[in-house]
């Protein structure tokens, strides 16, 4: 198991004094043109990308069409790739692990979101690698993170600018729950309980590995009941920083919300990750709050009371890997793709699951080439 720290003090190089000055950029964009903003990002947030191993990570919260405002555009993501290539690194790896009606589905998510194609080549499949560390005992002792992410000299992070029912906004933060492959996500929500506990939570995650820069998506943003919500609005900008919670508490004034309401942004500022007094906050550019802006409640009583939404976290956490008889063939390639080695083969030459190991991230299920994995 990989020790990562304890919980009370800064826990690595990105964990800065509040006392300094943050930046964010807030640039006009269109996904036709992103490419300026990009470049207007990496000069105000320089990165050494020459020779490193370089991680890009948008948010791709489950199987959907670009258009639907449900994931980092892939307008966004190629210019990003585009962007890094010219800086030679080592190599790049793209990916995520969706969230909680798309556990283990990472590849079918990318393909149907546009992802895979802007990519460029560079996709992996995070979700079938990962490694145990010690985590917060308040949640759950260890969890096991994507060995990309652990792996990465530098990470670079693609919110969307979206709204939670949990959260109320999700953006930089939020997006590094999805280093956790799997259904961890859905033990994480259970073991939290309510909103506040959330949200504290969510911080604990983004501390196993804080990102180096972080490049939003805000040219089309969500409003109302996200992370899917149909309200989409038209803002037309990217939103850049070097610190989340400075790029987290711009986004909340955006939307018309006191960052100071906000669990996670108050944690994070105790926690030594930043500040988000506006007056700690050198904002290039226009910041406006948008007018009209709708957001879900605070407290979390979208999620916590749909009855529906519950039952399905409850049940991910249930779930574990069968093989069908009569389409296994015994091949072993689930065995191999097994990041915590919960999978065997049994004597009739089927796989089985010791489900106190199995960290139901489904990988098994998305990597077997007969389609023989079903989640029971």
């Amino acid at each position: 198991m990989r020790d990562l720290g304890g919980f009370t003090t800064p826990r690595n190089k990105k964990e800065k004094e509040t006392a300094t000055m943050q930046r964010v950029m807030i640039y006009p964009a269109s996904y036709d043109d992103v490419r300026k903003a990009v470049d207007r990002a990496f000069e105000l947030f320089p990165l050494p990308i020459q020779g490193k191993k370089i991680l890009l990570k948008p948010n791709v919260l489950r199987a959907s069409e670009a258009r639907e405002g449900i994931v980092t555009n892939p307008a966004v993501l190629r210019a990003v790739v585009e962007k890094v290539e010219t800086m030679k690194p080592a190599a790049i790896v793209v990916g995520d692990n969706p969230g909680l009606f798309d556990y283990g589905a990472n590849e079918t998510s990318f393909r149907k979101t546009g992802l895979m194609e802007a990519a460029k080549g560079y996709y992996q499949n995070i979700g079938g690698d990962s490694q145990k560390v010690d985590f917060n005992p308040a949640f759950m002792p260890a969890v096991n993170v994507s060995t990309a992410v652990l792996d990465a000299d530098i990470i670079i992070s693609l919110p969307k600018f979206k709204t939670h029912g949990l959260t109320v906004i999700t953006g930089a933060i939020k997006n590094s729950y999805g280093i956790l492959p799997g259904a961890q996500k859905a033990q994480l929500h259970k073991a939290a309980g309510n909103a506040e506990r959330f949200q504290e939570m969510l911080v604990d995650v983004f501390r196993l590995r804080i990102p180096d820069l972080f490049l939003m998506d805000a040219v089309v943003g969500m409003e109302g009941n996200g992370p899917a919500s149909a309200d989409l609005r038209d803002i037309g900008m990217i939103i850049a920083s070097d610190n989340a919670v400075a790029l987290d508490s711009v986004v909340a004034v955006m939307m018309g919300c006191e960052p100071g309401r906000l669990r996670f942004l108050e944690k994070a500022k105790e926690a030594g990750l930043g500040d988000y007094d506006r007056k700690t906050i050198e904002v290039i550019g226009e910041l406006k709050p948008i007018r009209d802006f709708k957001l879900p409640p605070f407290g979390g009583l979208v999620m916590l009371q749909n009855e529906a939404i519950q039952t399905l976290i409850k049940n991910r956490t249930l779930m574990r890997p069968q093989a069908d008889r009569d389409l296994c063939t015994g091949c072993g390639t689930c065995i191999d793709q097994c990041a915590v080695s919960a999978l065997s083969m049994g004597e009739d030459n089927l796989p089985i699951v010791d489900a106190d190991t199995c960290i139901s991230c489904f990988c098994c299920q998305e990597m077997c080439p007969e389609k023989a994995i079903t989640l029971r």
